[in-house]
Parts: C-alpha cells; sequence; structure tokens
C-alpha cells in the first residue's frame, strides 16, 4: 500500500490522463499506466481497450510477480549472463561486453533500464490510446456531419417536392385562368359576330325586297301611275347597311413563359473563405466604402478617424487621414465620397480630384443622417435622426431634392428605432437595418416603390434563440440577395430581396469575431471588425 500512502502524504491533485479535467480519480489502468476518472473508464478507456487490467487505485501497490534480471544470457556472449545495461547502445551487456567496448559508455542498472523502458511504452501506449479517442471522437463528428448531411439532403428533398407541387398548383390555376379568359373573350366575339350577322342578314333581306319593287316598278306601262309613285320609290331604297369593324379587331396570342431559376428556385449552397486579412491602426471599422481602384476608404466613430487606404500584398498603405467622427459613408458613381458627419444635416463631400471636404447638395436639416446609401441609379438614400426622437429615412435625387420620406406605417406608428445602414436591390426595394437600443434587439424593414414595408425581419429563432437579432451591417450581393452581420451571434444572416432569410454562414468558422460592416468590391467582400478581412463568398 506505499503507493495509496504516498498520494495520501503528498497531496498533490492529479487530472484524469484522458479528460485532463476531472480531479477524483477513481482508476488505474495497470497495463497502459493511465490514471482515469470513472467516466472516462466506461465511456472512453473500456471502448477501445477492452482486454487491459483496470483495477480501483486504492488497489494500486498489492504485492504482484517480481522479476528476475538475473539470468539473462548475453545475445554476444551465450556463456556468461547479462549484468548491466548501457543507455549509449542501448542493450544488454555482460562482463565482457563491458570490458572490451562498453567500459567508458554510461552503464546502470538492468531493473533501473527495465523500468525506463516500461515508462517509455507506458506513455507511448498512452499516446496511442489518446490518438485512438481523437479518432473515434473524429469518427463520432464526421458521424454526425453526415447525420446532418442526411438531415438536410431529406429536407431539402421534400422542400423541393413541396414546391413542386405549390408549382403545379399554381401553374394549374394560371392555365385555368388563361382558358377562362379565352373562353369569356371568345364568347364576347362570338356574340358581336351573330349579332353583325343578324343585323347583315336583315339589311340583305331589305335590299332584296326594294331591289324586287323598283325592278317591278321600272317595268311599269303605265306613265301617269308612274309619276305618281316615282318619288315614294326613289326614297324607299334607301337601306341602313349595318357596318361592323372587321379591320380593327384584336386578335389573342398566347405568349408562353420562359421557366427559369428565378420562377423555380435553386439549390443554393454558401461558402465563405479568407483571401487577406489585414490589421488597421483603428479601434474597429465601423464603417468602409471601396473605390474603384481598389483604395477603401475605412473609419471609427470611435476612434474619430477617417481613412483612405490600398490593400499591398498583406499590408494597408495609407493614402489619406481626416480626423473627423463618421456615421456613415458611400461612394457616387462618380467617385467622391459622401459623409454623415456628427452634428451636420447636410453631407460632407470628398472630392475624387481634389481630396478636400466640402458641402454637398444633401441636406435633410432638421434631421441629423445616420446612414447613407447610393442606389445604382444615382438616388442618395439617407437614415436619419431628430431630437425628439424622430427618426425616418429619405429619398433623395441627383439635385439633392427628397423624393420620398419613410417615418411612419399606415397605422401612422414610427417605423424606425435607429435605421443605422441602408442598400437596396433592383425590384426597387429599400432593406434598413434598423436598431432599438433600449431593448437591445433589431431588424431589417424592407421599404417596397410605394412606401409600404414590405416586411420585417427580426432574426432566426434557431440563430437568436439565446441572443437578440442586432444587425449591424447590410450589403447587396451580386445576385441581388442581402447578406446581414448579426454581430452578437457572429453570424451572416443570408436573406432574398424580399427580406426573407434563405440561409446562414458561422464567421467564427473562418475565425472571423465581431464583424460589423460589410462591402463588395469586384465581387469579393469586404468584413470590418478589429481587422479587415477580404473574403470570397459563393453561393448568395
Amino acid at each position: 500500500m506505499a503507493f495509496s500512502k504516498s498520494v495520501i502524504r503528498s497531496q498533490i491533485p492529479i487530472n484524469c490522463n484522458l479528460c485532463e479535467t476531472e480531479k477524483n480519480i477513481k482508476w488505474k489502468c495497470l497495463t497502459c499506466g493511465v490514471l482515469m476518472c470513472s467516466t472516462c473508464k466506461d465511456k472512453i478507456h473500456l471502448r477501445i481497450a477492452k482486454d487491459h487490467k483496470v483495477v480501483n487505485i486504492k488497489n494500486v501497490g498489492l504485492p504482484v510477480q517480481e522479476l528476475d534480471f538475473t539470468n539473462i544470457i548475453c545475445q554476444d556472449h551465450s556463456e556468461q549472463s547479462s549484468c548491466l545495461f548501457c543507455t549509449k547502445c542501448d542493450k544488454l551487456v555482460c562482463p565482457t561486453c563491458v570490458s572490451k567496448i562498453h567500459k567508458k559508455h554510461d552503464l546502470t542498472e538492468i531493473s533501473d533500464a527495465y523500468n525506463l523502458k516500461i515508462d517509455k511504452l507506458k506513455k507511448k501506449q498512452s499516446k496511442l490510446q489518446k490518438e485512438k479517442y481523437e479518432i473515434i471522437a473524429t469518427k463520432d463528428q464526421l458521424n454526425q456531419f453526415q447525420n446532418a448531411d442526411n438531415s438536410n439532403y431529406t429536407k431539402v428533398s421534400t422542400d423541393i417536392l413541396n414546391h413542386e407541387k405549390v408549382l403545379k398548383q399554381a401553374v394549374e390555376k394560371h392555365i385555368a385562368k388563361l382558358r377562362n379568359e379565352l373562353e369569356q373573350n371568345h364568347k364576347a366575339s362570338s356574340k358581336v359576330n351573330e349579332e353583325c350577322t343578324k343585323a347583315i342578314s336583315k339589311s340583305e333581306r331589305q335590299i332584296d325586297e326594294k331591289y324586287s319593287d323598283v325592278q317591278d316598278f321600272i317595268h311599269t306601262t303605265d306613265i301617269s301611275k308612274f309619276f305618281q309613285n316615282v318619288n315614294r320609290i326613289e326614297k324607299s331604297t334607301e337601306v341602313s347597311i349595318p357596318k361592323p369593324n372587321i379591320s380593327r379587331r384584336s386578335t389573342l396570342q398566347f405568349i408562353p413563359g420562359e421557366v427559369t431559376q428565378s420562377n423555380i428556385g435553386v439549390l443554393l449552397e454558401v461558402s465563405l473563405g479568407i483571401v487577406n486579412q489585414y490589421q488597421t491602426n483603428l479601434s474597429f471599422v465601423s464603417d468602409l466604402s471601396p473605390c474603384p481602384d481598389d483604395s477603401l476608404w475605412i473609419s471609427c466613430d470611435l476612434d474619430e478617424v477617417l481613412l483612405k487606404v490600398k490593400p499591398e500584398g498583406t499590408n494597408l498603405k495609407t493614402i489619406s487621414t481626416f480626423n473627423i467622427q463618421v456615421y456613415g459613408m458611400a461612394i457616387t458613381a462618380s467617385d467622391n465620397l459622401l459623409l454623415a458627419v456628427s452634428g451636420k444635416s447636410r453631407l460632407q463631400m470628398i472630392r475624387r480630384t481634389t481630396g478636400k471636404i466640402t458641402d454637398s447638395v444633401y441636406d435633410i436639416s432638421p434631421f441629423l443622417p445616420i446612414a447613407i446609401h447610393v442606389t445604382s441609379g444615382g438616388q442618395v438614400i439617407l437614415g436619419g435622426s431628430y431630437k425628439e426622437g424622430r427618426r425616418a429615412v429619405f429619398v433623395l435625387n441627383k439635385n439633392g431634392d427628397h423624393e420620398a420620406v419613410y417615418e411612419h406605417d399606415q397605422y401612422n406608428q414610427p417605423i424606425f428605432d435607429n435605421p443605422s445602414e441602408i442598400t437596396s436591390t433592383s425590384n426597387g426595394n429599400i432593406h434598413v437595418a434598423d436598431y432599438h437600443a433600449d431593448k437591445d434587439c433589431g431588424k431589417v424593414v424592407v421599404l417596397g416603390q410605394a412606401g409600404d414595408v414590405v416586411n420585417i425581419y427580426k432574426g432566426d429563432t434557431e440563430i437568436n434563440k439565446k441572443v437578440p437579432f442586432i444587425p449591424a451591417g447590410i450589403v447587396t450581393t451580386p445576385r441581388d440577395n442581402l447578406i446581414v452581420v448579426d454581430m452578437d451571434t457572429d453570424s451572416l444572416h443570408i436573406l432574398n430581396n424580399s427580406g426573407q432569410l434563405i440561409t446562414y454562414i458561422k464567421t467564427t468558422d473562418n475565425g472571423i469575431e465581431r464583424a460589423g460592416s460589410l462591402a463588395f468590391s469586384r465581387g469579393q467582400l469586404y468584413i470590418g471588425c478589429y481587422m479587415l478581412y477580404k473574403v470570397n463568398i459563393s453561393g448568395c
């Protein structure tokens, strides 16, 4: 029982050799020397080493069979027994071996060498056991992936079949509508044709009758009677002849619609891969706007710094620096930079030609701008706030004229809490990332061309099960979908242009944490956080 007493005396806590966390050691494997807790014994060790001898730690140290190290015949001198172990040559030696070759080598007792070798073997055995555990864990993880893949396959297959049924029903309904329209049109046209035919037939009979009367009158020989009735006959030959507008009749045509992936659906597989990452001098990249020449404007409102930088390899070369507090920015078609600056209702502009800050034509006084977006058509869309708690989104034309203002919904309730980021899609929808600071939650508001609220996306029940949805950045993809940064869950929500969730990506899978700003440049996505990342994103 010397071992257990030694453990009690030393009072040094030992962790389980397998999980490396549990300190309540209950078992030891006499075969491989591993100390373990009860959980690891049952769930790990006995799964991969069923033939090993495992004993309770209290029984360690009980008498075992003594080993005989005295009668080991020397391999080189069979008439002698080995007496020592040469650590340099790693072999047993007899007295003759020592005198001839190993005299100046490091020699040790055979029992000590045996114990050292046993310790090494046990360590290697323990290492192999851990590696086997890792393999089993990897196998379990692979099985989980396989199960998830099978589950995903079943779900997508079911979704496709359900969509097929919906499409068939929609097609059948539309075809029935077309056939009904054709039938109604044909009935209306047949009725008109029938009425015209009756009128023409009536006129034809009248003409025949009057023609016969005139013919008889022409052949009369009674001149006195002729002149008495000729005026009446002349007048009676006038017949109203219907003239249906046949030449202007329209002709129906059926023009088949094109079957495309946009009206049937696509299989979407989104992936993200880092191309480059750049260290910045900013506390956080809160806004970024790429330029056509591959340079970028980046800013941090906390640092009150705006930088123009250009990636060179893995570094960022600083081109310009401005010490101003920026809340939003966007590049115009002429490569000028529009800025929402602290305390100013009028947007500021940095012109490409001069590089200096000037006033722009865009003003939303008394509101202060906090978000900027420039559409492909040149409209400037601004999110603004007012000191009385009012929040609104403004649409301005190239001359700075206000074309639309979105502040209240159809029930005269405020639409926005804090419209911090804005983008737009080709169907004319405006998408606003909105955040409610007091409630610590957010939403994406989708505004239609008519000014109505098309959709409000408040996050996903699975992604945001424990953490509320807080949209920090939003951008339109080359496929006209949306990417929304959900900072607190480290997720990119992929939405369609109506604001409905398609899928999502965890940025932490690529080592990107606390993403806050987004921008596309030449098909590649820039993600701003504590660093700046350039990534390839496919499938969206």
